[in-house]
């Protein structure tokens, strides 16, 4: 799609091919990065599950009429959703079974009961704040929605959010409209789901849950924010299967991540939201959305040369497809996160360890044997249909250097493109010396970070 972009901002007419069933996602994408209306041609089947002749044969008989349209007639700009109520509008009466019943039938829940979103409610949910309810945050780039104060609030009432968390909500709805976020890919086909992690010292007070029992339902701060995310997705952005969410597998929900502040301060360390260009004691949030996690239980060692394997290992076996994303992607984009326990964050401090130490022993750990690489990218998908090894998309200057310094097959290579790329948290129970770590799904929604207001 971007490719189609570019020329057709040349002045070069395209179309751009998707497979069956992925029309109104391609149309969604093109939106968000800036051209709605972009030709598509579609194939039938999938591509990845054909024999070659069956892919040309199809393109042949069903496809190539649609690409000679598309590139002979001028593109059809959408007219937009059919109509939808207004913000004021009241849309359903009765007992909170009848609204709950009527929510779920439209769509406008996510299968749980909700909170009737009343302009009462609303109206008292947004009075402690001194803001306008109409003001304009940015555009839903998916669905063309305008991303408002008062949207924002209808779908925190509707998810049982206190008032108190409304900046945090802000700060959440300004990433959704970045476009250096991404969320027009939120519906992509691997189901990724975003991942939120605050920072600061207010967190504490708001009653975000730093340790045990992080990332599991239990805490109403941690919860019912990651809600209000999944709701706003599915009502403002349309991430629906109507819409624009092709997800083959969902991930389950994904609470708030809450850093431990105080074992950040007691051993020194920045927090994750320094990566970002805030500093110690500022309110953030920040976002990026996440392929597969792994837990690493029962960490062992007293040392951080002693520790580091377990985790470079973990790291390493989270990574699979997510490695596209330092070739067929974008290079560099892949920045998995590691979230060490309380214990584990102290043992490395206790080794006199900065985090970037840390990371530069996970840069040298965190490797695997070239070949196991190529069959990712290669072998196993379609991202490099040529079938090339690493020596020579870096010679080609396809990938960066670090990935091609030699064509022996079983040379290690690591999984990221420089130290800095990995990202570290600090969350967890205090007595217990796990970890966990994620894949994130690189600029299919990018690690972003905005301040909380």
């Amino acid at each position: 799609m971007r490719a189609s972009v570019v020329a057709e901002a040349a002045g070069v007419p395209s179309v751009s091919l998707v497979c069956e069933g992925f029309e109104r996602q391609a149309s969604a994408t093109g939106r968000g990065v800036g051209f709605d209306g972009l030709p598509l041609g579609v194939l039938r089947g999938h591509v990845d599950a054909q024999s070659h002749d069956e892919m040309i044969g199809y393109l042949r008989d069903s496809t190539l009429d649609q690409i000679i349209a598309g590139l002979t007639s001028a593109p059809v700009v959408s007219e937009g959703a059919a109509a939808e109520p207004a913000a004021l509008d009241v849309v359903a009466t009765g007992t909170i079974d009848d609204i709950n019943e009527h929510f779920t039938v439209e769509g406008w829940s996510d299968g749980l009961p909700v909170i009737p979103p009343t302009r009462d409610r609303v109206r008292a949910f947004l009075a402690a704040l001194n803001d306008n309810p109409w003001r304009v945050i940015g555009t839903a780039r998916p669905s063309g929605r305008e991303i408002t104060v008062w949207s924002v609030a209808v779908n925190a009432v509707m998810t049982g959010c206190q008032p108190r968390h409304l900046p945090v909500l802000l700060a959440l709805a300004e990433i959704v409209a970045d476009p250096g976020y991404g969320v027009e890919h939120s519906g992509n086909t691997t189901g990724a789901d975003a991942l939120i992690i605050v920072n600061g010292p207010s967190m504490v007070e708001l009653g975000f849950n730093a340790r045990q029992g992080v990332l599991r339902e239990g805490a109403h701060a941690n919860t019912s924010v990651a809600r209000w995310l999944r709701l706003y997705l599915r009502n403002v952005c349309g991430f629906t299967a109507d819409e624009h969410d092709k997800a083959t597998f969902g991930n389950s929900t994904r609470v708030v991540l809450a850093e431990d502040e105080q074992t950040l301060t007691d051993i020194g360390w920045q927090p994750l939201s320094a990566e970002f260009g805030f500093g110690r004691g500022d309110d953030v949030v920040t976002m990026a959305r996440m392929n597969s996690g792994l837990i690493l239980g029962s960490v062992f060692g007293s040392t951080g040369d002693a520790i580091v394997p377990y985790l470079a290992d973990g790291l390493v076996r989270v990574s699979g497809w997510d490695l596209a994303h330092i070739y067929g992607l974008g290079q560099g984009h892949y920045r998995p996160l590691l979230i060490l326990s309380p214990m584990l964050a102290r043992t490395f401090a206790r080794s006199g360890w900065s985090k970037d130490d840390v990371k530069q022993a996970l840069f040298i750990k965190a490797r695997l044997p070239a070949a196991r690489f190529e069959q990712l990218i290669g072998e196993w998908s379609n991202i490099d249909a040529g079938r090339r090894t690493l020596f020579e998309l870096a010679t080609e200057g396809l990938v960066p250097p670090v990935f091609g310094e030699s064509n022996d097959p079983q040379r290690l290579v690591p999984v990221v493109t420089e130290a800095s790329k990995f990202l570290i948290a600090v969350a967890g129970d205090p007595n217990r010396n796990n970890a966990y770590v994620m894949s994130n799904d690189g600029p299919h929604g990018d690690w972003t970070a905005k301040a909380v207001p």
